[in-house]
């Protein structure tokens, strides 16, 4: 009995997904008529999300379908050095639990609908607002980019190349933008929690079956002694320092996300915000790691595959134990679901936050401020669209792999970082110093980028960091005490009168 996804079968199942997130989006349109009535109703759910949504609609975000297509080739391409992936995701966690709860209070105090929106409350600045939001828009467009890619890849590799790659594209972006354009944040995050779910199921069961049928890490490990023994150790030396650099680059970066930072504005309470994110602290080891292992596994089951072809690996496996039996055909069958839905998820979610900084924080605050919610909100969305589409002519050639996609937008995001953390906690923080780092740090960044310099083995986003935090701090003592640091004070009294009480 042929089982492996093929033709019709892969096709019927696209359909399946793309049908369920279709009757989520009008689903939710329809039972939230007033979803288009407000930005913070159409961009952050009314910040009604409880805990279990919260915690999946995390899960999405920092879990895409880089996380399990392009980790998975990233550890078969080097080896046991891709285990930094899990402290990867360790440190965003830990990153998060620093400026997240304080964070929301702001938010919900002063009604902020995105990170631009904080800056601008905070540093009262129309330049750093504006320089923020398109180091913002480069990466969000960026991240965007990078999900098209796994999409398509995704569903070629998954569907053994029946569904080509540029139609799984078209197809899963025309379902996304029609369900994220009726129901905005609710959409996405009722998604994120279909994706997570068999996400979850599919990744395991995908162990489980290469396991069963590929042989486990011993096997894989004789295999790499043999005939890949660089790829067995762990780094030393200058693999050591780039491990660092990917550690910066990640846990800070990724915890700026302005995506990620609006999935903070929308929770419930609080203490819905923390127990999600408690929550999450377990998941670097039940989703990087097993995603590592996998693609360690996959030595044995697809020797010698090009970079081009180790970009498909998931896919072929899944398709492999699928052919095996029934059980795990209908768990890759989760499986494909989970992966589409989860690329389709964490592109749904940057592209509302795309979305939004175009309505709110370009257009509503300085093309046109009489403008009335419905009109923002149908601004950010035609802008989004032409985004999608102009990404989409990209998309149609990768211009790299889905890793280097990766890091690239984190080089110029971790930038924006210095402003949105510490901007929390310092009170001396001065926005002409905030604007000249920030600014510098991005250049340095774009130029040692594309110029292909790494001077000492230091990513250029992390000299760009560096020199952005010595701006920052140096120019914060030579221009005085930031004009808008009340806000945060305000906050911090309100804190110690509940602590008296």
């Amino acid at each position: 009995m042929e089982l492996a996804f093929s033709g019709t079968s892969g096709i019927l199942i696209m359909l399946f997904y793309g049908i369920i997130m279709l009757l989520i989006g009008v689903g939710t349109y329809m039972r939230n008529r007033n979803v288009h009535s407000s930005l913070e109703e159409y961009y952050l759910g009314g910040r009604g999300l409880g805990t279990m949504v919260l915690f999946f609609t995390f899960f999405a975000t920092q879990y895409s379908g880089n996380t399990v297509i392009g980790y998975s080739a990233e550890a078969y391409r080097v080896g046991y050095a891709n285990l930094v992936s899990i402290p990867f995701f360790i440190m965003i966690i830990l990153v998060y639990l620093l400026f997240a709860p304080r964070m929301y209070k702001l938010s919900k105090k002063h009604n902020i609908v995105t990170p631009v929106d904080w800056l601008e409350m905070k540093f009262n600045s129309k330049a750093v607002s504006i320089l923020a939001a398109i180091i913002m828009l480069y990466a969000l467009g960026n991240f965007l980019l990078e999900q098209l890619i796994a999409i398509g890849q995704g569903v070629a590799g998954l569907t053994g190349g029946t569904v080509p790659y540029q139609a799984g594209v078209i197809f899963f972006i025309v379902i996304m933008v029609v369900y994220g354009w009726l129901g905005g944040m609710r959409s996405v995050a009722y998604t994120d929690t279909m994706q997570g779910i068999a996400l979850l199921v599919g990744v395991f069961m995908l162990l489980i079956g290469t396991i069963v049928y590929f042989g486990g890490l011993p096997a894989a490990g004789d295999y790499i002694r043999t005939y890949s023994p660089e790829n067995l150790g762990v780094p030393e030396g200058g693999g050591l320092v780039r491990w660092s650099n990917f550690l910066i680059l990640v846990g800070i970066g990724a915890a700026v996300y302005p995506n990620a930072i609006q999935r903070i504005f929308s929770a419930k309470s609080e203490r819905a915000l923390k127990r999600s994110l408690t929550q999450m602290a377990w998941m670097p080891f039940v989703t990087a790691g097993v995603v590592f292992v996998i693609g360690i596994l996959a030595y044995t089951a697809f020797p010698d595959l090009s970079v081009e072809e180790s970009e498909q690996i998931v896919g072929m496996m899944a398709s492999a134990i699928a052919n095996e039996h029934i059980i795990f055909y209908i768990a890759m069958v989760l499986l494909f679901g989970g992966i589409i839905a989860a690329i389709v998820s964490t592109a749904d979610s940057v592209l509302l936050t795309f979305s939004s900084i175009v309505s709110k924080d370009i257009y509503g605050r300085y093309i046109n401020r009489e403008a009335s919610d419905n009109r923002k909100i149908l601004v950010g969305k035609i802008v989004g669209v032409i985004a999608v589409a102009f990404l989409l002519m990209i998309a149609w050639n990768p211009p790299g792999t889905l890793y280097q996609v990766f890091v690239l937008k984190l080089e110029i995001l971790v930038q924006v970082a210095p402003a949105i953390i510490l901007g929390l906690y310092w009170e001396r923080s001065h926005a002409k110093s905030v604007f000249a780092g920030m600014l510098t740090g991005a250049l340095v960044a774009a130029i040692f980028t594309f110029a292909g310099l790494t001077p000492l083995g230091i990513f250029s986003g992390v000299w760009g960091l560096i020199i952005n935090l010595i701006i920052y701090v140096a120019g914060s003592f030579a221009f005085g005490t930031a004009p808008a640091k009340d806000a945060v004070a305000q906050v911090d009294g309100q804190e110690a009168t509940q602590s008296v009480r």
